[in-house]
């Protein structure tokens, strides 16, 4: 479906709605819109019947004032005239509504797992894989998982230089990732334990999360990996465009309030120095190192909490096998690995910046 066209006063423009606006991805897609200064004409924010009629503030950027936007809920037609969607919603939403969307003329940039494996959908993550972005009409675009962002903007560059023979990753996730229940899950058993009184009964976590760490995150197959090991493996090859390596993952959740970190022991094709490890990743575009363990220099998931890019140190070789290399890779799960990402993803497919 054809857009309607852009005026003097909203050339170079766009149309945008965000899905799930009042969860705690939507909100961040809100502020980053406004920091990145995206240009921004019409905003449409989505949510369910509960939320119908609140409304959320909106600062488009500099000089303009704020719009107060109300929230609406999905109905067929509610795309129409819209360049971009970002869905952050549940993966049945997305699975009956992206599509919708592209039918109505919008780009949907989904940070659900609905399309994730569909081989007809690009999975993105933009300084690792942007190339695969199409202009050229309005398609569906996955965002893949927060865990596999991070990790994979770590190991594009390695992958380039050296070649992967295979990746075993352990992550400690915040309980952002598990949006504002786990939060108040955490603090509520947090102030109950500080009183010194019973905690209040899990309901996000199979266990009580504050003062401890639950090999867990999500449900388990029938080979013992839960679903987030699951999305982190298959996920991680089909954006770095390689199945000629093997990747395995163990996911925990640990009483973080937000960012990812993950231990990663990445063996290599072949033999190389300290020095070529560090200069391949300091030439990644996204990803920062911070590597002075004698200093206690590191990535930590507090320090980067709000920041953009993913972080490596504690970059050091395995003795017992000189091609492995072991580091730590931290990121914040709501931005690099969610809106962030999404955003980046918008921004390629219409050339901004």
């Amino acid at each position: 479906m054809s857009q309607p066209p852009k005026t003097k006063a909203n050339a170079g423009k766009l149309n945008i709605g965000i899905v799930g606006a009042t969860g705690m991805v939507g909100e961040v897609f809100l502020e980053l819109l406004t920091e990145r200064n995206f240009p921004v004409d019409k905003l449409k924010l989505f949510a369910s019947d509960r939320s119908k009629g609140q409304t959320r503030d909106f600062k488009p950027g500099a000089g303009e004032p704020v719009r107060k936007i109300t929230i609406d809920v999905l109905e067929r037609g509610c795309f129409e005239g819209l360049d971009l969607v970002f869905f952050s919603s549940g993966d049945d939403i997305s699975k009956e509504w992206a599509p919708l969307a592209v039918q109505e003329g919008a780009y949907a940039v989904d940070n659900s797992a609905a399309f994730r494996m569909d081989d007809s959908i690009a999975l993105v993550v933009p300084e690792v894989n942007g190339h695969l972005l199409k202009k050229d009409k309005p398609v569906i675009v996955a965002n893949p998982n927060c865990s596999t962002i991070q990790l994979v903007v770590a190991l594009k560059p390695l992958l380039t230089d050296f070649g992967l023979d295979s990746v075993h990753v352990a992550s400690y996730q915040a309980v952002s990732g598990a949006g504002k229940a786990g939060q108040e899950e955490l603090l509520a058993q947090t102030k109950a334990w500080a009183a010194g009184e019973d905690s209040p009964a899990p309901q996000t976590f199979p266990h009580a999360i504050a003062m401890n760490c639950v090999p867990q995150i999500g449900s388990f197959n029938a080979q013992g990996f839960c679903s987030e090991e699951v999305k982190i493996m298959k996920e991680t090859k089909k954006i770095l465009g390689r199945t000629d390596f093997r990747v395995s993952a163990f996911t925990v959740r640990v009483p973080a309030w937000n960012a990812h970190s993950e231990a990663v022991w990445v063996r290599l094709k072949k033999e190389v120095d300290h020095a070529q490890v560090i200069a391949s990743l300091k030439k990644q575009s996204g990803l920062v190192v911070e590597d002075d363990p004698a200093k206690s220099v590191y990535p930590t998931a507090v320090a980067y909490d709000g920041k953009d890019p993913v972080a490596v140190g504690r970059i050091h070789q395995d003795p017992e096998d000189l091609q492995t290399w072991m580091m730590w890779v931290v990121a914040d799960n709501l931005r690099k690995g969610a809106a962030l990402n999404g955003i980046q993803i918008a921004e390629r497919i219409f050339d901004i910046n």
